[in-house]
């Protein structure tokens, strides 16, 4: 559902290029390599394979790298600009791997906001004991992860869907790591090999279906709080991950109509994208395309009290990744 976000002005992005999906007025998606001033190359054609898709370009992805370098100098080529096309997300996984509780801040602000009515503790209290329970998983090398839904993907200027029956929709900021070649079993030393590039991620959440209220002991319901269409506004773009000097030190930031509501460098990630590759590939087959969306930084809605309502705009960007803007529509009022 495209909305007047998609007139967000063009994003700057680190490095010669980045790849984006893209289609003009009543044709179909295409691969497009993306210009540091924005102008795009339509990949189908400068590869000459008609049917390329970005998913396609990612199987292909260390085979096809030298040449993107070689087409992004090339200024012969057919750059169209990109007022004349739509943008989607730039790619459509097949498998999402989210990790939760892995930004050491915000684990403890959400901690204290969903303290029981008769904790005696206080919030000092509270959030020390939650400070140690992170140490300790760092140390130990427990990531948390769990698996989303593709049908949850949204373009990146395009409204977002706010369900009848979501409560409390929250917003969660993430920088996003997109696999390049089938992964499995890799080392913490191995495996920014299999990572491609990165992206931006939105991963919306509904706070009130986190947890299971019927059977507290069976937990999270990630299904029903995190899934709904629409949910996970995906891009602009994929940078390559040699276009950044370090995925460790990125600026996440997310605005809510005008007001910064997350600020917080990946620096203050427990796992860093190494280590969440090699643990998801312990368990899991990564396949190229892939999303592992690294965790979200402090700064939630569930921590300011404000959740998202029909016609809120977010504005969310990661450094060297561009930035994204989705307003939300409440589902009633479509």
């Amino acid at each position: 559902m495209k909305s007047a976000a998609a007139s967000a002005p063009f994003a700057p992005f680190s490095g010669p290029f980045a790849i984006g999906t893209f289609s003009a007025s009543g044709g179909t998606a295409f691969p497009g390599l993306v210009a540091p001033d924005g102008r795009v190359l339509d990949l189908r054609a400068a590869l000459g394979e008609p049917a390329l898709t970005t998913l396609t370009l990612l199987e292909r992805w260390d085979e096809e790298l030298p040449r993107l370098h070689t087409l992004a100098g090339d200024p012969t080529r057919d750059w169209r600009p990109p007022s004349d096309l739509a943008v989607h997300a730039p790619v459509e996984p097949r498998q999402i791997f989210q990790s939760g509780a892995n930004y050491r801040q915000h684990v403890i602000d959400l901690a204290v906001a969903h303290r029981a009515p008769d904790d005696s503790r206080t919030v000092e209290e509270a959030r020390a004991e939650v400070a140690a329970v992170m140490d300790k998983r760092a140390a130990e090398d427990l990531p948390y992860v769990f698996i989303g839904l593709p049908t949850t993907i949204n373009g990146p200027y395009d409204d977002v869907v706010l369900p009848a029956w979501a409560q409390q929709p929250d917003w969660e900021l993430e920088l996003a790591a997109v696999i390049s070649r089938p992964t499995y079993r890799v080392t913490v030393e191995e495996a920014l090999e299999y990572v491609a590039g990165y992206t931006i991620a939105n991963d919306l959440t509904d706070r009130a279906s986190v947890f299971r209220r019927d059977m507290p002991p069976i937990g999270t319901d990630w299904l029903r709080s995190k899934n709904a269409p629409g949910f996970t506004p995906l891009g602009p773009w994929i940078v390559p991950a040699a276009s950044l000097a370090d995925p460790s030190d990125l600026r996440v930031t997310l605005k809510l109509n005008g007001e910064t509501m997350q600020d917080e460098s990946t620096k203050d990630m427990i796992f860093g994208v190494a280590r969440l590759v090699s643990y998801i590939s312990r368990t899991a087959r990564l396949l190229p395309g892939d999303l592992i969306l690294t965790g979200s930084p402090a700064g939630n809605g569930i921590h300011w009290g404000r959740l998202l309502r029909d016609g809120d705009v977010m504005d969310g960007s990661v450094t060297g990744l561009g930035a994204q803007r989705t307003r939300c529509v409440a589902e009633e009022a479509r």
